[in-house]
């Protein structure tokens, strides 16, 4: 399976798309809803929905011929619970987010991001400081964070995050460093086709605490210096070598 990326810092992706709210969404618009994060074509989605259709269902996807044709199959289906939407997480999910009733995002998942190995581009990862903050600040305590990848330098940097926040915990019976198991009743393509291949993939699943969110100051500063680390070569003078 072939990845197909967009640059989420280039000047089209940081224009704010202003969201629907819920009412203009969904049939039932009070149920629990689950957000999937970066849904792609959204088969995930559409499955989950018709498996499980007491709650409502939000995907929110960078790539705009992705969404149409995932909301076409929606439409197809006729799921009132289940939308796709365009839009910059980083950008257009945080106002969206604020507005949302007390109580009413029970699980939040973002599965098999975008790899950006560079240092340069760290930037454009997914989950970023101020959009865990937002997804913190909607998430009760007691509700569901869950997090995958089939590559370790993409899910250590977000579980490294997650944990930074002091925000949520991991529930105590789950395998450390990574969850055996997927606690969703759907898999996504990407899952199906890495675990067809035996090879592994990476998850953990948080719960909110009832913790404060600390301030977004803090929690960039943090991030920056664990992209910098002192001893880094690459964050050291050319006029000064590494130290041996």
């Amino acid at each position: 399976m072939v990845r197909q990326h967009v640059n989420p810092l280039s000047r089209f992706f940081q224009q704010p798309r202003p969201l629907p709210p819920p009412a203009e969404l969904f049939a039932e618009p009070d149920r629990p809803l689950h957000l999937d994060i970066g849904c792609a074509r959204g088969r995930f989605l559409l499955a989950l929905a018709q498996a499980e259709p007491q709650r409502n269902y939000l995907g929110v996807e960078i790539r705009r011929a992705l969404v149409q044709a995932a909301q076409a199959d929606r439409d197809a289906l006729g799921l009132g619970q289940l939308h796709f939407l365009f839009c910059n997480a980083n950008i257009s999910l945080q106002d969206w987010l604020a507005a949302l009733p007390a109580g009413q995002l029970e699980r939040v998942s973002i599965q098999f991001p975008d790899p950006w190995f560079k240092k340069k581009h760290h930037k454009r990862r997914v989950l970023q400081p101020e959009l865990l903050l937002s997804l913190a600040g909607a998430l009760a305590p007691g509700r569901e964070l869950f997090l995958q990848s089939d590559v370790l330098a993409v899910i250590e940097p977000m579980v490294a995050l997650t944990e930074a926040s002091g925000c949520f915990e991991r529930p105590a019976e789950d395998a450390r460093p990574w969850r055996e198991t997927n606690p969703l009743t759907v898999p996504t393509e990407r899952e199906t086709y890495v675990l067809s291949q035996g090879l592994p993939v990476y998850r953990a699943l948080y719960r909110r605490t009832g913790a404060p969110l600390p301030p977004l100051a803090d929690l960039e500063e943090w991030q920056r210096a664990a992209d910098n680390p002192p001893d880094d070569p690459a964050t050291t003078p050319a006029s000064e070598p590494p130290a041996a």
